[in-house]
């Protein structure tokens, strides 16, 4: 027979406490009994607030279970708040004692219900960053991760991002994810630096906001009067050529040239500037080009293949990168192999440059000074 009811109920430590599902907060309104374990529970204030009680048990899991289990059998609604980092030894223990109940066929079982009270919503995790960062500035976090500047951090962000670049040219998933994180936290790192600025402070909120109102502003036919006219709106090039002209309208540029990043490498900033151009329906000639001498020679041959480059819809930049890996392949085909590596792969991270991939714990750089 089935009698009384367990819930145990899951809530986001990602939500703000006390906002629940209506489904919680009428199970919690109702029960007679609402237990929890730990400590500082966060959602404590929110129910005295509303006026439900609650009480603390913090007996080991396995008794704990069978507590929970017999004053449910009893007829009573039992309540328990699962800590927001999860009770895995609890459910398993309530889970065998259910199991060894039923195999036994005496006493009540009661019903058993998992209640999600506050669900994450997509991107939420991300504040889980944001939180481990903050831990890293604050006073008592890393002293490395405190003594960093926008500065000091310019060589990661580039580090990470060209490998972020390899991780995509090579199709490894694995790799793909993981430095879309470091990617990730070198943002989420430098806009907790600008936190701290004592004059101009910004912080990821304001960075997430500005992102999104741009966004937003450069993507009319989404969602402005725009989205619901098609035609060419809703074509590629038609879309390059709004943000062409928009960019232009918001930064005051007078040149196609304007805004073009002069840190950007040569191929890609060719390649760019000869996509504005062409967008901007400017007809420029190129130098002529033949058998180079000189540097002047040599960048006008380079102009030209960028140019071909385009024509065939080719990244001339990730064209050369390929060339560059199938070239460090065949140099390493003709190497000998290390003295202490003979009749051993060497080489355990093919596909970059050096001797592999680095495979250090330190999320930085391998170089990163130790700290004890």
């Amino acid at each position: 027979m089935t009698d009384g009811r367990l819930v145990l109920l899951a809530c986001s430590p990602r939500v703000a406490p006390g906002l629940l599902g209506p489904d919680a907060w009428d199970v919690l309104r109702s029960a007679e009994q609402v237990w929890y374990g730990l400590v500082e529970h966060p959602q404590l204030p929110a129910l005295h607030h509303a006026g439900v009680q609650a009480a603390r048990l913090d007996d080991p899991p396995r008794a704990l279970a069978q507590r929970l289990l017999d004053l449910a059998a009893r007829g009573a609604v039992v309540v328990w708040l699962l800590d927001p980092a999860g009770d895995a030894a609890l459910s398993t223990a309530i889970t065998e004692a259910l199991t060894l109940r039923a195999a036994a066929g005496t006493g009540t079982t009661p019903e058993l219900e998992l209640l999600a009270g506050s669900y994450d919503l997509p991107g939420a995790h991300l504040l889980d960053l944001v939180a481990v960062m903050d831990r890293l500035r604050s006073p008592g976090g890393c002293p490395w991760d405190a003594h960093q500047s926008h500065e000091s951090l310019v060589r990661y962000l580039v580090e990470e991002a060209y490998e972020l670049v390899e991780a995509i040219e090579t199709g490894d998933r694995a790799h793909l994810r993981e430095e879309l994180g470091d990617v990730l936290l070198q943002v989420v790192f430098h806009a907790r630096v600008a936190a701290e600025d004592p004059d101009e402070a910004f912080d990821v909120d304001d960075v997430a906001d500005g992102i999104v109102a741009k966004l937003v502003s450069r993507h009319p036919h989404v969602f402005g009067s725009d989205a619901t006219s098609g035609g060419e709106s809703r074509t590629a090039e038609h879309v390059e050529a709004t943000w062409d002209r928009l960019k232009t309208a918001e930064k005051g540029r007078t040149s196609v040239v304007d805004g073009i990043p002069p840190g950007l490498p040569a191929l890609a900033s060719a390649e760019k500037l000869l996509g504005r151009a062409a967008r901007a329906g400017l007809d420029v000639p190129l130098p002529p080009t033949g058998a180079p001498t000189d540097a002047v020679g040599l960048g006008d041959t380079l102009l030209g293949v960028v140019a071909q480059a385009r024509a065939a819809g080719v990244d001339p930049e990730a064209a050369l990168r390929a060339a560059v890996r199938r070239h460090a392949a065949r140099t390493r085909a003709v190497e000998p192999p290390p003295p202490d590596h003979a009749g051993t792969s060497d080489h355990p991270g093919s596909r970059s440059l050096g001797a592999g991939r680095r495979r250090h714990a330190d999320p930085y750089d391998a170089e990163r000074p130790s700290l004890g």
